[in-house]
């Protein structure tokens, strides 16, 4: 398959080219509209990006029981969304295809994807995973902290000291806010640089900025569209990791329709608006 580039991909992009639109209520749901259909038009593909990110969830959920780390399930059950755009990168170029009708098969998108290793989104992924070992870090530091050496022998016992002494209250509290500020910073930097380092050549640092910028400029609904996000893949979890093989390529498709609304080319805005004699 041939993959003509499009012109806002060729050669690097200043960040000043680019514009933060306001958005609405509307334009997220018309985003899931939009997500859903292309999750409909190809759902073999985009269910395999689902089943990897499940498959490697299961991997790393057996491996702490396989360990005896059974009281690390729960923390990394909460930060293992923190991961999820990165996963939903082959869900992005789907949906840049289909939306400019660009014939794909399977190879092509999966080698877009690894071709990111080497790229600005690689970059991208590494500042993802950062921010996961320190939401991991800061999880083991406030166990140490709050709970001492307490003896975990399985995940009933841990939650059970959680939930029933004032130090596990404190851990359980102080963890809330820590890993829920971690969620929001992870959330603000990536929601929109992801998907923009696929589609434009720019640096992961300028996109992140955008990135920012762009929740800043439309904090309820950006902040309200991450809520439906945690909430969704938390609730996808929970049969197995199965709801995962649904539920991300969805919610990838639909971040893609998100950033296209979102961002815009200052001169494409002004060549579409009337001269003025």
């Amino acid at each position: 398959m041939t993959d003509p580039e499009p012109s806002h991909r060729v050669g690097p992009q200043p960040i000043d080219a680019l514009r933060v639109r306001n958005l609405t209520a509307e334009d997220i749901k018309s985003a899931l509209r939009a997500g859903l259909s292309d999750y409909l038009a190809r759902p073999l593909l985009s269910s395999s990006f689902g089943l990897v990110f499940a498959a490697g969830g299961f991997f790393v959920f057996a491996s702490l029981f396989y360990f005896g780390q059974v009281w690390m399930v729960i923390p990394v059950a909460l930060g293992f969304p923190l991961i999820a755009p990165f996963a939903a990168a082959g869900l992005y170029e789907m949906s840049r295809r289909l939306a400019l009708d660009i014939p794909f098969n399977w190879r092509d998108i999966y080698l877009i994807v690894v071709r990111q290793s080497g790229k600005e989104l690689g970059w991208m992924a590494f500042v993802v995973l950062f921010v996961f070992w320190l939401w991991i870090y800061q999880v083991r530091l406030l166990i140490a902290l709050f709970l001492g050496l307490r003896p975990f022998s399985s995940l009933e016992s841990f939650f059970q000291i959680v939930t029933s002494t004032s130090e596990g209250m404190l851990f359980l509290g102080i963890g809330t806010i820590v890993g829920t500020a971690l969620a929001c910073v992870l959330f603000c930097i990536s929601v929109i640089s992801m998907p923009l380092l696929l589609d434009r050549q720019i640096d992961f640092i300028s996109a992140m900025l955008l990135s920012i910028r762009t929740v800043r400029d439309n904090p309820s609904v950006m902040l309200g569209w991450g809520a439906v996000i945690g909430v969704l893949i938390f609730m996808a979890m929970v049969p197995a990791l199965l709801g995962l093989i649904v539920v991300l390529p969805v919610l990838g498709h639909t971040t893609w329709h998100i950033y296209r609304s979102a961002i815009e080319e200052i001169s494409e805005q002004n060549s579409s608006e009337p001269e003025t004699s």
